[in-house]
């Protein structure tokens, strides 16, 4: 009998990476005979190692294989007014069809391939999957929230001139099943419609409604309005929405190959978690910004006199300072945490506070029964861990979608309280902030949000369990990849030509006229408050829709 082989196509960093792994491990629990290919691209920019990642994977699940692509680079007179590096990333991944159409050839010499798995960040390589008559599948690796941002971009486009960026900055935004959000709230890669990132993900978003279905690692008791609305369409009101497959929560059960922190040689137990053997159940507060999370040095020292001041226990692991803008970076230099938090501060909080240098096994610091909350970067693969150990959240975002994950964890998830910045280009947070937040969780204040993850954490594990939705979703999903290979049946992907998505200039909006009254996101404006699913934006409040089919703009 021919082997069965799913081909999985990930952008190369670690944060996207590890969710699709987690997918294949998911695909081998149901089929166990089954082939998992994982397709590398190189990095265009240094994101963080995954050497070690993909070592301890490959020891441990023998039956996923790792094809690191050929490089690519770019043309020499390639050039770009783009400030973000992901735009050289989306641009190289543009470039690797020819790869991926030669390993998936190679794949096919001695496997059937039921299905290319791609991440949104690998859209051009659906043509590849229709070429060789292969059902190709988005894999969204963020939240669903997010999702129904990402699937109602080509909407927003297509009924406005103005970039989020230039909008008033109280201007509100609605989108299908998400709450209110705020242009700064959109990641940046969007704010500028002139931006080539922009162009970009435009693409992405409309080619996913060319997929044979999308993958969301999402818990669906989590976001199960937001999940609602994207299966009824509403995302999409001129179009089919592709089968959406909840299969989360997926989240890796080590740390990325680790063997230790704190000192501890080999396997040994990390100091850390030592130390956490030592604490009251429920009474430390866990402090960790991701892989690529960073603060200034100044800013260090506002969250290190904000704990002091506190009065509660912590863990916090401190990475090595930026010197220039922004809070995404490799650090490799060990940090001198002498130098570096207050005079004095590592003294003081001997005994209820312990500092880790750059790394900390967060799966298990979660999951002991002394952590009891957890201050995020909102990355989404950390608040999915967190639900899974039912730890209460405080959401501070430094990048990427994370500021609107902010904005879905407290408003619409209610498993976080918000860290609220200082208004300003570092968008810095106060010593007084990180005191008061760190006090509100952990006392009366944050009794709801413990309560709420107490009852995610039940819920998720219920999905794990055999016989839960993660199953149901899956075998669901399997057998769509089986039906659909057998009819060689494949998406066919837009045209860059079919990306110019009807732009008026002039104007900052772009609808149909109805009686004299400018429609905004499908919805006459003087009547948004009254239609049946109506999704507007308003400026400083005023008319909101509802969960309706588009997102849209409008002037208050």
């Amino acid at each position: 009998m021919e082997e069965q082989a799913v081909v999985l196509y990930s952008a190369p960093a670690i944060g996207h990476l590890t969710p699709m792994v987690e997918l294949g491990k998911l695909l081998l629990t149901r089929q166990p005979s089954l082939s998992i290919h994982v397709l590398l691209p190189n990095q265009a920019y240094e994101g963080g190692s995954i050497s070690s990642y993909i070592a301890a994977v490959s020891a441990t699940h023998p039956s996923i294989t790792f094809h690191h692509l050929p490089p690519t680079s770019l043309p020499p007179d390639y050039s770009t007014t783009s400030p973000h590096l992901e735009t050289l990333a989306l641009e190289l991944l543009r470039l690797n069809n020819p790869n991926v159409h030669r390993a998936l050839v190679s794949i096919s010499e001695t496997h059937r391939v039921r299905a290319l798995v791609i991440d949104f960040f690998c859209t051009n390589a659906l043509s590849v999957a229709r070429d060789l008559g292969i059902p190709c599948y988005y894999f969204f690796s963020s939240s669903g929230g997010g999702l129904t941002v990402f699937l109602s971009l080509p909407v927003l486009h297509r009924t406005t001139t103005k970039s989020l960026k230039d909008l008033d900055t109280d201007t509100v935004l609605r989108f299908p099943g998400a709450p209110r959000l705020l242009p700064s709230d959109i990641p940046e890669l969007v704010q500028d419609r002139n931006d080539r990132a922009y162009e970009l993900l435009l693409e992405s978003a409309t080619n996913m409604l060319m997929a044979s279905g999308i993958i969301l690692n999402t818990l669906e008791k989590l976001e199960e309005e937001t999940v609602k609305v994207i299966r009824d369409g509403k995302c999409v009101p001129d179009g089919p929405t592709p089968p959406l497959y909840c299969i989360g929560p997926l989240v890796s059960s080590g740390d990325g190959g680790k063997a230790g922190s704190g000192g501890g040689p080999g396997n040994d137990k990390p100091e850390c978690l030592t130390w956490l053997d030592s604490q009251p159940r429920g009474s430390v507060v866990f402090l960790s910004f991701g892989s690529l999370g960073v603060f200034s040095a100044e800013q260090l020292k506002e969250i290190a006199t904000g704990l002091e001041r506190s009065g509660h226990r912590f863990l916090w692991v401190v990475r090595s300072p930026v010197t220039g803008k922004g809070h995404k970076a490799v650090s490799t230099a060990e940090p001198d945490l002498g130098a570096l938090l207050p005079e004095g501060f590592l003294e003081r909080t001997a005994g209820r506070g312990f500092v880790v240098k750059s790394w900390a096994p967060q799966v298990a610091v979660l999951h002991h029964g002394a952590t009891g909350g957890f201050v995020t970067h909102c990355g989404w693969n950390s608040v999915l861990e967190a639900v899974c150990a039912g730890v209460p959240m405080i959401a501070w975002p430094l990048y990427a979608e994370q500021r609107q994950n902010r904005v879905f964890m407290v408003e619409a998830m209610r498993v976080a309280l918000p860290m609220e910045e200082v208004v300003g280009e570092e968008r810095s947070v106060s010593a007084a902030e990180v005191e008061q937040r760190v006090r509100g969780l952990m006392g009366p204040e944050g009794e709801a949000i413990r309560e709420r993850m107490q009852h995610l954490k039940q819920e998720a594990q219920a999905a794990l369990n055999p016989g839960g939705t993660i199953e149901d979703h899956t075998d669901s999903m399997d057998s769509m990849m089986s039906e659909a290979r057998a009819n060689k049946a494949s998406p066919k992907p837009v045209e860059d030509d079919d990306l110019l998505l009807g732009i008026v200039d002039g104007l900052d909006l772009v609808g149909a006229k109805e009686g004299g009254k400018e429609e905004v996101g499908g919805v006459v404006g003087e009547h948004a408050a009254e239609a049946q699913g109506a999704a507007a934006v308003v400026n400083g409040g005023g008319v909101e829709g509802g969960d309706g089919p588009a997102g849209g703009v409008a002037k208050g």
